[in-house]
């Protein structure tokens, strides 16, 4: 494995076939904070040789999510760095001549077999009883046979031999790992119009982009032997092979690997959702790995301070979204107040509530409202639908009609006269005077009990029965907006 003293590189290469997922983002979470503790590179890689699945437009939406979630890069995409390109899409030159000098060598051989060829050989092992898999027919072909194919038109794949015997290796998570060749066949390389596959181009780039680390899921475990038998035809010593630590999977609540059946994996979703990145990355990094002491609250800094590879699990980690949502409402009543106006702004201008640009008094009205509704939200999503009253234009406001069915009875518009009795002569509008001047009018005057006088008066002033609390909505609705929804219930 890759000397311990070298620099320590590791690199997240996704292929970008939609949005970035949980299981992504976890494995860049562990990538980033391994390479700032070590004080080692973090590599941005996109892997898009597929060009039927991976488009600009999900290439640009990886690069916006990482930025987002604050896991900056020191080689990549926009970044540069002296192993580049960092699209596989512009290295293709690369691996084509990485795949003709294995050929050269013998370590690689032009494959002629058909897939329906193919797919007949593997039923015939299903019922032998031998390991599916390739079976060598084009490994020996001779010059004339070579021939005869090319003149039926035939176009050839690139298949790597792989020796006999096993492929051993010590998994940094996992420990000492085991693979029998007889379930490693000889593996395609190049396909026939000669694009790389994966297997090729992850094993080229991880060697001369110098990774020392390679943190992935554990779904590719079984490609291992693979990519060491390439870094042995690229000449590469196993003491110099990158070191392997494959992680846990991220299981729904079903104990089933997390996917869209049983879960919401795109990372997109969370975002558009109000989720914060730093919960995001919070919870994720607890999905395999502990900082000890049983803690759930850690910042990106922390972690940086305290991962290790060491402290990473074996056992798969359940995705629990209550815990998210529970760590992402803590992170939320952290937040200094103008930071958190700051984050809720997208989510009131996708609200059509304040428009792209916005004005000092919508600002200023956003930066006193957000204190109200902050212990009491778990995402930015839920802020317009709190926060609607204070911002729609008069002929658009509408009381909730459930609301209004409860609480508009007959009994509420003596509260609603005796309120606006009481307001009206206020000379200063604010919180103390409007919480004075109701509590005499309604709980000493009428004799009303908190709950009963004041329900009315707030499904007026917000239109709904569970809305921030009362007599600050009031001050910052203002005084000529507020009495104007009272009197149109008298």
């Amino acid at each position: 494995m890759a000397n311990a003293t070298s620099s320590i590189r590791v690199r997240f290469a996704p292929s970008p076939t939609g949005d970035l997922h949980v299981g992504n983002i976890r494995t860049a979470l562990y990538d980033w904070a391994y390479a700032r503790h070590t004080g080692g590179t973090f590599v941005f890689r996109i892997e898009d040789t597929d060009t039927t699945r991976v488009t600009d437009e999900y290439v640009a939406a990886a690069i916006d999510t990482l930025k987002w979630l604050g896991l900056q890069w020191d080689e990549g995409p926009e970044v540069g760095g002296a192993f580049g390109p960092y699209l596989q899409s512009q290295r293709l030159a690369i691996y084509a001549e990485w795949a003709q000098k294995f050929l050269d060598a013998g370590d690689a051989y032009h494959c002629f077999c058909s897939q329906e060829e193919l797919e007949a050989r593997r039923e015939a092992q299903k019922s032998a009883g031998t390991p599916p898999g390739y079976d060598g027919k084009c490994r020996y072909l001779t010059a004339a046979e070579i021939g005869d194919y090319r003149l039926a038109g035939r176009s050839p794949v690139v298949r790597m031999r792989m020796p006999d015997g096993y492929t051993t290796f010590t998994d940094l998570i996992r420990g000492a790992m085991t693979f029998d060749h007889n379930y490693v066949p000889d593996f395609v390389l190049v396909r026939a119009d000669g694009s790389p596959l994966y297997t090729l181009a992850v094993a080229v780039d991880d060697v001369l982009m110098k990774i020392t680390h390679i943190l992935r899921g554990e779904d590719l475990l079984s490609s291992t032997p693979r990519q060491l038998r390439v870094y042995d035809a690229m000449g590469v010593k196993p003491e110099d092979y990158p070191n392997f630590a494959h992680l846990p999977f991220v299981m729904g609540q079903d104990n089933v690997k997390l996917s869209k059946r049983n879960g919401e994996v795109s990372i997109a979703w969370y975002r558009a959702n109000g989720f914060l990145p730093e919960a995001i990355c919070n919870y994720l990094a607890l999905l395999g790995w502990s900082p000890g002491d049983d803690r759930e609250d850690i910042s990106m800094k922390e972690m940086t301070e305290l991962f290790t590879i060491e402290r990473v699990g074996k056992n798969p980690a359940r995705f629990d979204m209550k815990k998210l949502e529970a760590i992402n409402g803590d992170k939320i009543r952290a937040l200094a107040v103008s930071d958190l106006a700051l984050r809720a702004l997208p989510f009131m201008q996708a609200a059509q509530l304040i428009g792209n640009e916005p004005s000092a008094d919508e600002l200023q009205v956003l930066e006193g409202a957000v204190p109200l509704i902050q212990e009491r939200v778990i995402n930015l999503a839920e802020i317009p639908g709190l926060l609607s009253f204070l911002f729609l234009p008069e002929d658009l406001f509408a009381i909730d009609p459930d609301s209004a069915a409860k609480v508009l009875t007959a009994d509420a518009r003596p509260i609603i006269k005796a309120s606006i009795l009481a307001l009206t002569p206020l000379t200063s509008w604010e919180v103390t005077g409007i919480e004075a001047a109701l509590r005499a009018a309604l709980l000493e005057d009428l004799g009303l009990k908190p709950k009963n006088a004041f329900g009315p008066v707030r499904v007026a002033i917000t239109g709904a029965r569970i809305s921030p609390p009362l007599f600050e909505s009031l001050a910052l609705l203002g005084r000529e907006r507020s009495l104007a929804r009272l009197s149109n219930l008298v």
